[in-house]
């Protein structure tokens, strides 16, 4: 009788970073995915996939430059939870950190739209399945 490994069997890995910015009125920035691309029109919250060597928090601070033209430094990022799902032949692990401090006014760069919204808004936003689960801690945490 021969034992599997499990690492051998597993589907490969997406991390995916993503942060929750929390406003000075409590209110929680949300971006809608651009047609054309994968879940197109779907809100979400900004971020992305890390790119080899990065850590979380850097590959974080890159995407939120990219996507939205602000500056965030390391010590405003706060892990908050994270959320775990298929997606086709992968499978995605989405971090999630809360952040209240950064520099700029955010941009829809490469997304359709921007919007604020009070966490309990989100229940109404059609989301990528990944994000729904958050919902309810960040209406605690905000």
């Amino acid at each position: 009788m021969s034992v599997s490994d499990p690492m051998k069997s597993a589907m490969p890995g997406l991390f995916v970073v993503a942060a929750a910015l929390v406003d000075r009125d409590g209110r929680l920035l949300v971006q809608q995915r651009p047609e054309g691309g994968a879940m197109a029109g779907l809100w979400e919250f900004p971020g992305g996939k890390l790119e080899p060597g990065e850590t979380p928090e850097q590959a974080l601070i890159r995407e939120l430059a990219e996507e939205l033209a602000i500056d965030v430094e390391e010590a405003c990022l706060a892990p908050a939870c994270f959320a775990s799902d298929r997606i086709g032949d992968r499978h995605l692990l989405l971090l999630l950190y809360v952040c209240r401090k950064w520099r700029g006014t955010p941009v829809a760069r490469h997304a359709s739209a921007l919007r604020w919204v009070r966490p309990v808004e989100l229940h109404g936003l059609a989301m990528p399945p990944a994000d729904k689960p958050l919902i309810g801690l960040l209406e605690a945490l905000v």
